[in-house]
């Protein structure tokens, strides 16, 4: 194909995932309020611990009820339609990479999809004991109330799932690092003092200080991962170390 086929080619492929992007958001902004009141209950439940009035989620604009639903239609659009645009770059791809490569990015995917979803129900379960436990340092008393601003607390609410979501797939690159033959599985392993202290450093800084549950939950499902993605490119090494005396002259079998 020349480069003017292959702009072309481009240029479908991205009209195809903006049209299934689009259908996405449209099926999900149907589906905001329910997913709102899903993302307020934290607030609904300080509120109900301390009066109906304490806590409330703050519009502070005119338009600011559509901007909510707009974005968390974006977000689920993009979640929603993610078989379709994934397959369309996919698709644009594939033709230029070798069996190996191909291999190596399907078993990639297959396993980073999954991790990445599971990461997001483990920052989902995380989330409302986070909210819960800030709100406790809010001083009490008459005419304290704590409002949330509506983009703030979707912000810190989407980047929450979206960081967990990506920490969980970081196993992934690690292989892929060793696969590529930039460490060796010995190497991942020697690495472990370093990584778990990353790792508890982390799940520190993303949850509460005070929240020791929600942070030893979260450090001990990446170390996990970590040992998981050590002990995968071990055998991936010992593999190719067996492949390479094969094909050495007269090595015994």
């Amino acid at each position: 194909m020349t480069l003017a086929q292959h702009l072309l080619e481009l240029r479908k492929r991205l009209a195809i995932a903006a049209a299934a992007l689009i259908v996405g958001m449209i099926v999900a902004f149907i589906i905001t309020g329910p997913v709102i009141e899903l993302l307020t209950e934290p607030i609904s439940q300080i509120a109900t611990a301390n009066g109906d009035t304490y806590a409330r989620l703050n519009f502070d604009t005119v338009s600011s009820g559509f901007d909510l639903r707009i974005r968390i239609a974006f977000a689920i659009g993009l979640l929603v339609s993610a078989p379709v645009w994934l397959w369309e770059i996919w698709a644009f791809i594939m033709p230029g990479l070798t069996r190996k490569e191909v291999r190596y990015t399907v078993g990639f995917i297959a396993s980073a999809i999954p991790l990445f979803c599971a990461g997001l129900y483990v920052g989902w379960l995380i989330m409302p004991h986070m909210i819960t436990l800030m709100a406790t340092f809010v001083p009490g008393g008459e005419g304290v109330a704590q409002f949330y601003k509506y983009d703030t607390y979707y912000d810190f609410v989407f980047k929450l799932l979206l960081v967990v979501g990506i920490s969980f797939v970081s196993p992934v690159f690690l292989v892929g690092l060793n696969l590529a033959g930039v460490i060796s599985g010995v190497g991942i392993f020697k690495a472990w003092r370093v990584a778990i202290l990353v790792i508890v450093i982390f799940a520190a800084v993303a949850t509460p200080a005070a929240d020791v549950t929600s942070m030893l939950l979260l450090a001990g499902i990446l170390v996990v991962l970590y040992f998981a993605a050590a002990t995968l490119s071990l055998l991936f090494d010992r593999r190719k170390a067996k492949r390479e005396r094969d094909l050495l002259p007269g090595t015994p079998a």
